[in-house]
């Protein structure tokens, strides 16, 4: 029998873009991810992407080896979610802000 651990993490009701920003980061202190080297979580949320790609294919019905384990697509786009908000960390970058500059700039485009 493995033994749980409690845990300090809270997460908002209605969380925003920064809440889950925060709480990545104290995940990450929590659970000792908080050195990780930004190269390490780069190729961990590769690694998500790809777990997510063969899931969303199992969700499509695409064909894929019968011996491979379950994907549950929500949780693969979560585990994405949670490494890019990390990336995020590590780098300094505040995603929400991130986010509406670059929307600015893409309003701004002629898409065809």
């Amino acid at each position: 029998m493995t033994e749980k651990k409690e845990s300090s993490l809270n997460l908002k009701t209605d969380p925003t873009l920064k809440d889950f920003q925060k709480y990545v980061a104290d995940m990450g202190m929590e659970r000792g991810f908080g050195e990780q080297r930004l190269s390490e979580t780069f190729m961990i949320f590769l690694e998500e992407c790809g777990e997510m790609a063969k899931a969303a294919r199992k969700s499509q019905g695409i064909k894929i080896d019968k011996n491979s384990n379950e994907h549950h697509l929500d949780f693969e786009i979560a585990d994405v979610f949670i490494n890019l908000l990390k990336i995020c960390n590590d780098s300094g970058v505040d995603l929400e802000k991130a986010f509406r500059d670059k929307e600015e700039i893409n309003k701004q485009r002629i898409w065809s």
